[in-house]
């Protein structure tokens, strides 16, 4: 395969009801993402075409029926499937669920094969995709599945990073959820993420409490007292330069999270929520913790605009030049790594530290 030396992107369409085709072909109309990166789409010519119609773009499409046909300069296709699709956009379907599945297994396969560099994934629609062969409430937990590793949410932006603890966990199981190992995983993850992926050589951690207040000395709680604090003092003890825990009420709107290389939080919303007030639009979810590089942008299928021709790529964009700016680091990482006396030949390693 001729790469011309330039990243593979393989990207997975998503759900094909919702903004997913849209957010893909408006980020690669520019052509000067081409200049350093080589798309390749899991779908299909035949539905793209009939997509690249529907939003009225001149995106020229190259389909290929064999990964080794990929070709560089050019926004490449892979026929996952010949058949054509019937679209309605906005409309929660199951049948486009498995399209969207098809996608997904597809390119995940090439990942593992090393067909593609780096993966970037569409919104999908959590309910349409369940099926007797496909029982996971998203995108990370079947790659945690399919891939090397223990997955980890990392929400990322130019000026933030927040990590979960839980992601997509009920609330009233959050608390049974969070363990001491469970903690240390984590943490152990996320430290490892921000040297080798982001080139930060010592990572700035804070830790967000579990209960309200961090459970005002056990008056609404107990378990920042009994497991996370003791916890964060052993990950403390064994090196890691970690703050907290943190009560989560205050900590975003004192900019105190400008302090830190990364926020861990308890559970989903106690993350998100902050990061999607600060950075949405631009913000990056990524998979960390695995052997492979996934990104995906911040926001989900939006139903309520498919087909208008609204949505904004940003966030899709942000997460293809995350992906590729991941994949980078990392290789540079693993070369020095593989011939530590090479460090003291270079510059350090240090990117991006706060």
């Amino acid at each position: 395969m001729n790469r011309e030396k330039k990243i593979v992107v393989g990207i997975s369409i998503g759900d094909l009801n919702g903004i997913g085709s849209e957010i893909v072909l408006k980020t690669f109309q520019d052509i000067r993402m081409l200049d350093f990166c080589t798309p390749v789409i899991f779908a299909s010519v035949k539905t793209m075409s009939f997509l690249k119609k529907a939003y009225n773009l001149d995106t020229i499409l190259q389909g290929i029926d064999s990964l080794d046909k990929i070709l560089p300069k050019k926004i490449n296709v892979y026929n996952v499937w010949k058949e054509l699709v019937e679209i309605n956009f906005g409309k929660e379907d199951k049948g486009i669920g498995e399209y969207a599945i098809k996608s997904l297994e597809a390119s995940v396969k090439a990942l593992k094969e090393n067909q593609i560099d780096v993966l970037v994934t569409a919104p999908i629609n959590k309910s349409n995709i369940q099926s007797e062969s496909f029982k996971f409430p998203g995108h990370t937990d079947y790659l945690n599945q399919e891939l090397e590793g223990d997955s980890l949410m990392l929400m990322i932006s130019e000026s933030l990073r927040i990590g979960l603890l839980t992601d997509h966990v009920a609330v009233k199981d959050v608390s049974a959820t969070i363990t001491r190992e469970l903690i240390e995983s984590k943490i152990n993850t996320i430290h490892k993420t921000l040297i080798q992926d982001f080139g930060i050589e010592k990572p700035k951690i804070a830790v967000l409490g579990i209960n309200p207040h961090t459970g005002d000395n056990g008056v609404i709680g107990v378990e920042d007292d009994t497991l996370l604090r003791p916890t964060l003092d052993n990950l403390r003890n064994n090196g890691k330069t970690i703050f907290g825990p943190y009560a989560a009420d205050s900590f975003f709107g004192s900019g105190n999270y400008k302090n830190f290389d990364v926020i861990i939080a308890s559970y989903h919303d106690q993350g998100l929520i902050p990061f999607k007030t600060l950075a949405f639009g631009s913000g990056v979810n990524y998979t960390a913790g695995l052997n492979k590089v996934r990104t995906s942008p911040d926001h989900g299928t939006a139903f309520d605009i498919a087909g208008k021709n609204t949505a904004d790529f940003s966030s899709f964009r942000a997460a293809v030049y995350s992906a590729i700016g991941i994949f980078n680091t990392r290789q540079e990482y693993l070369k020095i790594s593989e011939n530590p006396l090479e460090i003291s030949q270079r510059k350090p390693f240090v990117k991006n530290n706060r």
